[in-house]
């Protein structure tokens, strides 16, 4: 499977439509310029950008091992946006996000995913486990399990939860890559509270194929599609270059795949003590 990342549109927000209070950091449904309703994750939101640094590498990793995710686009705000909003704590939202955000094709009519109602097969849950252990994704259980049922398929969405390293970044640039590749070799004990890991019977399979598809060229590939706008700033090590802090990610990541072994087997173990 050769999978080549597309760098991702960008849109203008004209029209913020409703919020998605179920959200913690207050997604909203909003149009775009070209036409389109996006569910848009603010830069400006509890998380801030890193939140939508974990959802556009999470959304692309899972749709290079073969899963569906909404369209991602970077959704533009301009300051004058919002400013005719009358709720105060939204307006103070769109304030703090004028720049570049990150938004996900609306998926019209779509419903959350129940595991009582949609089977799903050993193989998709062997991927989204196995995904989700190489992204440390808390998010998939089955309390909120994070996907949706539309035109009867499986569909990904928020990962901005994962990556959850990067929020004890070090001022120091050598020491977090140094604690990136620590942390990318540790075991991922919430994998056993995934709401598809009974399902997961096929994960050494899943690893074998990712081993080929996630490639240090595609995992590079994808995490150069971060914006230089959201590697600046507050969050971040002062003075560091957005392409050093984009090589944290991948030495995380490329060091997490070689040494996949450990949260592949960590998951099988969790699950035959479900099964």
């Amino acid at each position: 499977m050769h999978y080549h990342p597309q760098s991702p549109r960008t849109v203008q927000v004209i029209r913020y439509v409703t919020p998605l209070r179920e959200g913690g950091s207050l997604p909203a449904i909003a149009e775009a310029d070209d036409g389109f309703l996006y569910v848009l994750k603010f830069r400006g939101a509890g998380q801030g950008v890193k939140a939508l640094v974990a959802e556009l590498i999470g959304g692309e990793i899972a749709r290079a091992l073969g899963l569906k995710v909404p369209e991602l686009v970077l959704a533009r705000l301009d300051a004058a946006f919002g400013r005719t909003e009358p709720d105060e704590e939204i307006q103070d939202l769109l304030k703090a996000s004028v720049g570049l955000n990150l938004g996900l094709h609306y998926l019209a009519g779509s419903i959350t995913f129940d595991p009582a109602v949609t089977a799903v097969d050993p193989l998709t849950a062997s991927r989204i486990v196995w995904l989700d252990a190489l992204l440390t994704n808390v998010d998939r259980t089955a309390r909120n399990t994070n996907m949706l049922v539309w035109n009867k398929e499986l569909w990904l969405i928020d990962h901005g939860a994962a990556l959850y390293f990067h929020h004890s970044w070090e001022n120091d640039f050598h020491l977090s890559l140094e604690k990136a590749k620590q942390q990318a070799i540790r075991p991922f004990t919430p994998i056993k509270d995934h709401v598809l890991l009974p399902r997961a019977s096929r994960l050494d399979e899943v690893d074998a194929v990712a081993h080929e598809t996630l490639t240090p060229a595609v995992i590079a590939a994808i995490v150069g599609l971060l914006p230089d706008e959201w590697l600046t700033g507050p969050g971040w090590p002062p003075d560091e270059s957005p392409e050093n802090i984009r090589s944290v990610y991948t030495q995380f990541l490329t060091t997490r795949i070689a040494a996949s072994g450990i949260f592949t087997k960590e998951a099988q173990h969790a699950r035959q003590a479900l099964v």
